[in-house]
């Protein structure tokens, strides 16, 4: 053990024990949880944080590889302050690893502030409550699951549906009012990223021209599992300094979820923790609300944060523990169906297990249009009661159907080719989402529209 200076820094030349991403040593004095740790190797300096403390030993998740480690040639030495990360308004159009250091060769963040990367609760009273909404230009979100500033809206998907595209698209598309929208930015987190999907991120914003106005934190799949437990702390670290101290919205956009809960569950086996459920450690609801809970509005400050994270439902079982514990703590849900992605549907968002819990207090007159409410109350009734013609149709055959059922077969046709599909780059308005709603409605005769005011339907439907 080496003691410098006046201060006594410690420095321990033995570990205990190196287990997968964790080291422990004992005999360890004046640590503190979260503290960063720096590990010198012959090899160079790695780092690490302080996970878990019990009497005189610490456990340490390092941030590199372990191997090559040796419990001897080896020095630790705690620095004394949480992990921290440059912050400025610079930082937009930069591209930075899971640790909030730059990959883009644009060089390091000067002339900010630093920032532990663990945030602070937001205050319950200070918070506001969110009102306005954001386009996304993608009619099935904006109609009938609209993004409110300011909330916290998953996507459930499953291996192989296009959620990469999708969530490409919103930030390309993302807006809100015009007056506002130069204050408007992103923050997108990936974590165990495949090289080729990073790639594909990367063009699309690129040959779109939003880069200048989006942050990127990638955590790729290659990179030590540990880094993505930190890769959504530092991009909502990010976040909270544009909204709340550069008074901007902010729009964060987190992918996959799934990939930081399996990171959790390793690194949780790793220290010998009791398991839940599925082996996930117990810990897992609370842990991701801490991650969640960091989106919303201030009163303190014009800024917002809304948070879009993405996750694949192992097996698609919206039961399993990720998506189940998410919809616990986010306001609805946006849901990919497999079934309707088969019938080359884009996006296939399935409406009728999704929906947005905060969207009735941000649309109708003086938000949207004065319709809105209405309309997708009604595309809900509607696309409902098709799913129960369908089934009908399979039982005694579709030439059977009274007319009223062929009329709703023909409108859910026309809703998911004509309303809920549309290409990747296309950027419709609300106007021409809200158009496009009546012009599939319309289908319907005047006499099943029961969820809209008889007053909406005299001017916006569509007769002949």
């Amino acid at each position: 053990m080496l003691m410098k200076g006046d201060n006594m820094i410690k420095e321990y030349t033995q570990l205990d024990k190196i287990e997968g991403p964790l080291i422990i040593l004992s005999g360890v004095e004046n640590v503190s949880y979260d503290e960063i740790v720096e590990i010198r190797t012959k090899s160079g300096v790695k780092h690490g944080k302080v996970v878990q403390l019990y009497k005189d030993k610490a456990i340490v998740q390092v941030f590199e590889p372990t191997s090559g480690l040796s419990v001897k040639d080896v020095s630790v030495k705690f620095t004394g302050n949480p992990l921290t990360i440059s912050l400025s308004k610079d930082i937009l159009g930069r591209v930075f690893n899971g640790i909030g250091e730059p990959i883009d060769g644009g060089g390091n963040v000067f002339g900010g502030v630093k920032r532990d990367v663990n945030g602070r609760p937001m205050n319950p009273v200070a918070r506001e409550y969110p009102r306005n909404f954001i386009q996304t230009g993608i009619s099935a979100i904006d109609c009938l699951t609209t993004l409110i500033r300011g909330q916290k809206l998953p996507v459930f998907s499953g291996n192989g549906l296009p959620h990469n595209e999708l969530a490409a698209q919103i930030v390309k598309q993302a807006k809100i009012s015009d007056e506002e929208n130069g204050e408007f930015a992103i923050v997108f987190a990936a974590m165990g990223l495949k090289h080729d999907d990073a790639q594909f991120f990367l063009k699309s914003f690129e040959e779109s021209g939003v880069l200048q106005r989006v942050v990127m934190f990638l955590n790729l799949a290659d990179d030590p599992v540990v880094e993505r437990i930190i890769t959504p702390r530092c991009a909502l670290t990010a976040a909270e300094y544009l909204a709340f101290e550069e008074n901007m919205h902010i729009l964060v956009i987190m992918t996959d979820m799934t990939s930081y809960c399996e990171a959790l569950r390793e690194i949780s086996s790793a220290k010998e923790e009791v398991p839940g459920r599925k082996g996930y450690p117990g810990y897992l609801y609370s842990d991701l609300a801490s991650l969640y809970e960091r989106a919303g509005m201030m009163k303190t400050s014009k800024g917002s944060i809304t948070q879009i994270p993405i996750l694949t439902m192992p097996n698609d079982d919206i039961t399993n523990p990720i998506p189940d514990l998410t919809g616990y703590i986010t306001e609805g849900q946006i849901v990919l169906s497999r079934d309707i992605y088969q019938r080359n549907v884009y996006p296939p968002i399935n409406i009728l297990p999704s929906l947005s819990r905060l969207a009735k207090d941000g649309i109708g007159e003086g938000y949207t249009r004065e319709d809105h409410p209405g309309l997708a109350n009604q595309i809900f009734a509607a696309y409902s009661k098709v799913q129960e013609v369908k089934a009908l149709s399979q039982v005694i055959g579709e030439d059977e159907l009274s007319d009223i059922d062929k009329k709703y077969l023909q409108f859910g046709k026309a809703f998911e080719y004509e309303f809920l599909n549309q290409s990747f780059d296309e950027n419709r308005s609300m106007e021409e989402t809200l158009d496009l709603g009546w012009k599939v409605l319309s289908i319907l005769p005047e006499s099943e529209l029961d969820r809209i005011d008889s007053k909406l339907i005299e001017k916006y439907y569509r007769r002949g």
